[in-house]
């Protein structure tokens, strides 16, 4: 057998080598996703240009993209508009982690050390807390981080169900200012008013800056939020123990 690549194939041919049905070819041609073929008598003929644009949208999905962002995408490389190999790193840049904090996977035994303890009834109370998750003979543990968050607080007298509700408040709040963050970042860059030749670069410097700024800005705002609570006079009803590290933190 030859070891070169044909240089044409049919639409069945072209589906065995891309590993996609062949309806899936033809409704990337509907979409415009895919070139149309070369037509000789009866027969649509394909090339590997056909070959690496249907691996390119498998990429492009693997990396979250919808049928509908790929056309749109595949129209403007097409178009000379975007450079591929730019938007990668710059999608690159996107997909990255904020928090370093990946879900793992481990048994019983290993979320007791991580956890730092093995007192009765911790393995159900994080599982209802929603921090631990099971998955047949081991557990997913969605955030080591906050994990090490909830121990601390239980550790300091605050219970995994209050710790759990004080987190929901927090990621609330935080989606929609996430949201609303990016919106404003896309609309300063589509409008031109950042004036920054690599977008790519801007993105991983807006990471960096902008988990510090979130983390000195929250801090701010507990501070207020602390000494709004000394002045309304609502610190006086905590039993005594309690108000007197509050008034400290304030």
């Amino acid at each position: 057998m030859s070891g070169s690549a044909p240089s044409e194939y049919t639409i069945d041919q072209l589906a065995a080598t891309a590993r996609v049905p062949s309806r899936t070819i033809r409704f990337y041609q509907a979409r415009r996703a895919l070139p149309a073929p070369e037509i000789r008598g009866r027969v649509a003929w394909y090339g590997p240009a056909h070959l690496e644009r249907l691996q390119l949208i498998a990429q492009l999905q693997d990396r979250g993209l919808r049928i509908a962002a790929i056309v749109d995408l595949l129209a403007s490389i097409d178009r000379g508009e975007i450079d591929l190999a730019e938007w990668l790193g710059v999608e690159r840049q996107v997909q990255a982690s904020w928090s370093d904090d990946a879900p793992r996977t481990l048994t019983t035994a290993e979320l007791h050390e991580l956890a730092g303890t093995r007192r009765p009834g911790l393995l159900a109370d994080l599982v209802r807390a929603g921090l631990v998750e099971r998955r047949g003979d081991v557990l997913l543990l969605r955030s080591p981080g906050l994990l090490a968050v909830a121990m601390k607080l239980e550790a300091a007298g605050m219970g995994l169900d209050v710790a759990a509700a004080a987190a929901a408040v927090v990621r609330k709040h935080m989606a929609k200012m996430a949201g609303a963050l990016v919106d404003d970042i896309v609309q300063h860059v589509a409008a031109g008013t950042v004036a920054a030749p690599d977008l790519e670069a801007l993105l991983r410097t807006v990471r960096g800056a902008g988990i510090e700024a979130v983390r000195i800005l929250f801090g701010h705002e507990m501070e207020r939020a602390m000494r709004r609570l000394v002045a309304s006079g609502k610190l006086a009803a905590l039993p005594a123990r309690v108000a007197r590290k509050a008034k400290r933190r304030a």
